[in-house]
């Protein structure tokens, strides 16, 4: 088949508009026509267009790609099929160990069983559906779980989020369209086959994850939930060089374990903290903080869309915003949720964090982002040289935030026209906040860093200038947005293996190799054939 990029139409185009598009491009009347990928083209409010990459079948395709040699968006369309890289050992010495059910973990375990590796996944938390249960308790009711919520539990932090499905990584194997494949064999809707910006939604992950379980097991990979690893066994090679041995749990049962693939999510502190005192090479690692700000979906459907805005092809817009600033910190907007809300995402006690997710619907009244600015060792204070100096500067700004919303798992909320006069709010205005349990209105001021205030009051009325209406007075902000990324890199070397404990694969969001639910997927697939390449 031939693949063509840039295929514009009108909106409103008739089906048939698509194969007659691609006989003006080709010159040839095409056999079949299939869209791979469809988008809008949003640049100019006045003329909004439907964007296509069709997949063409013709009667003489060399020659028409020879005619069209020139045209940079005619080619030969991509093998996409997956190969396995490897088969294992007929006698498994030992089966591999996967650290998390995240995104990560969940598409390493599942391609090590693909391959016969029998992986045994050990998930601190518990099964999606338990764990949906024990997160709206703290959503409703101001009960957290510690080992069961946004962070933790099988599905990872993605699971409670828009379900974003595409990344800017580069992919040159394509095992992003396997991950997306796998998806929608796993109970996700075929359209995130064809979306530019394909995503699946909270309640729509809930039965992805479940049934990727169902598969992994059927395969031989063996799940064990309620499983927090709390210590490493390092022992050495004939050599001398430092190698993984095994795991001790909670529970105080070992596993031996010489082939760990480590995807505990960017949240496990306490993880962290074991790594560090064995000896693992970790570095410290930039991240982000901020705030969640909430607008009318409404108001970024017109600043978008224009008189389009509403149209049935288009619906809830998104934006994706940055500002360099002048003290030399960039603004910049981050997982943005269209039609969403605002939810509690705390893994500790006595802290309160921010996060955005959607439904598949996208069909809230507000929309949702962070609004961030970049951090690192240099803001962190006391023992900045510690790898772990960014997960204390974390912590203790989360816990402002719960002193700031008083102490009951509420969060600090401030209207934008309050924060950019430098005064308290005492109440909130026409837009309602999202959040639960609760927003209490208040100074931001009290839980966010001044160099972090004032990247922010200087970014919002310039994203003002871009989308109309952005720094609206009644606009709410609600703190804090601080697990933008993991505050460490796991690092890790060119085959994939801890810089100086051979046998520990770093992989993922936690380890500092991934930023979504795709590229995490990506990562812990190219982590598993690794692994099973070195076995």
């Amino acid at each position: 088949m031939l693949r063509l990029t840039e295929v514009k139409l009108p909106l409103d185009h008739h089906p048939l508009a698509l194969g007659e598009a691609a006989r003006r491009r080709l010159g040839v009347e095409p056999t079949q026509t299939r869209v791979f990928r469809r988008g809008i083209d949003a640049r100019r409010r006045s003329a909004i267009h439907s964007v296509y990459t069709l997949d063409v079948e013709l009667p003489d395709e060399d020659a028409v790609l020879a005619r069209l040699s020139a045209d940079p968006h005619v080619s030969r369309t991509p093998d996409t099929t997956y190969r396995p890289v490897a088969r294992a050992p007929a006698r498994l010495a030992h089966r591999p160990v996967v650290i998390g059910a995240g995104p990560c973990g969940l598409f390493a375990a599942l391609t090590l069983a693909q391959m016969g590796f029998r992986p045994i996944i050990l998930e601190r938390g518990r099964v999606v559906r338990q764990r949906t249960a024990d997160t709206f308790a703290l959503w409703r009711r101001s009960v957290l779980t510690p080992e069961s919520n946004v962070q933790f539990g099988e599905g990872g932090a993605g699971t409670f989020s828009d379900g974003k499905l595409w990344s800017g990584i580069r992919d040159p194997a394509r095992l992003g369209r396997r991950v997306l494949e796998t998806f929608v064999a796993s109970g996700a809707p075929e359209e995130i086959l064809v979306a530019a910006k394909p995503h699946i939604g909270t309640f729509r992950l809930v039965t992805v994850v479940e049934s990727l379980r169902a598969e992994i097991e059927r395969l031989g990979g063996e799940y064990r939930f309620g499983a927090r690893v709390v210590d490493l066994c390092i022992g050495s090679t004939p050599d001398g060089a430092r190698r993984i041995e095994g795991l001790t749990l909670e529970d105080g049962s070992t596993l031996d374990a010489p082939q760990v693939v480590l995807a505990p999510g960017h949240s496990a502190r306490d993880l962290f903290e074991t790594l560090a005192r064995r000896g693992v090479h970790l570095d410290p690692k930039p991240f982000s903080v901020g705030v969640r700000i909430e607008h009318p979906q409404s108001v970024i459907d017109r600043a978008r869309y224009g008189s389009f805005a509403g149209h049935a092809a288009l619906g809830a817009a998104d934006y994706k915003l940055v500002h360099h600033g002048a003290g030399g910190r960039s603004t910049y907007s981050f997982c943005m949720c269209p039609g969403g809300t605002v939810v509690a995402a705390t893994s500790e006690p006595g802290r309160v964090v921010t996060n955005g997710m959607s439904q598949y619907s996208r069909a809230e009244r507000n929309a949702n982002a962070g609004i961030v600015v970049g951090v690192g060792p240099a803001d962190f204070g006391e023992d900045a040289d510690s790898p772990l100096a960014g997960i204390a500067f974390q912590r203790r700004l989360e816990s402002l935030a719960f002193e700031a919303g008083g102490g009951t798992y509420a969060a600090p909320g401030q209207r934008v026209g309050d924060f950019l006069a430098g005064r308290p709010s005492t109440s909130l205005g026409q837009v309602v906040p999202s959040y639960k349990p609760g927003v209490l209105p208040t100074d931001l001021s009290l839980c966010l860093p001044q160099a972090v205030l004032g990247a922010i009051r200087e970014a919002l009325p310039v994203f003002g200038r871009r989308i109309p209406g952005f720094d609206m007075a009644d606009a709410v902000m609600t703190g804090v947005e601080t697990r933008t990324s993991s505050p460490i890199r796991i690092t890790r070397g060119e085959e994939f293996q801890s810089l100086n404990t051979q046998g520990l694969y770093p992989a993922g969001e936690g380890a500092g190799y991934a930023g979504g639910i795709l590229s995490a997927a990506v990562d812990g697939m190219r982590v598993a054939e690794a692994l099973a390449l070195a076995a």
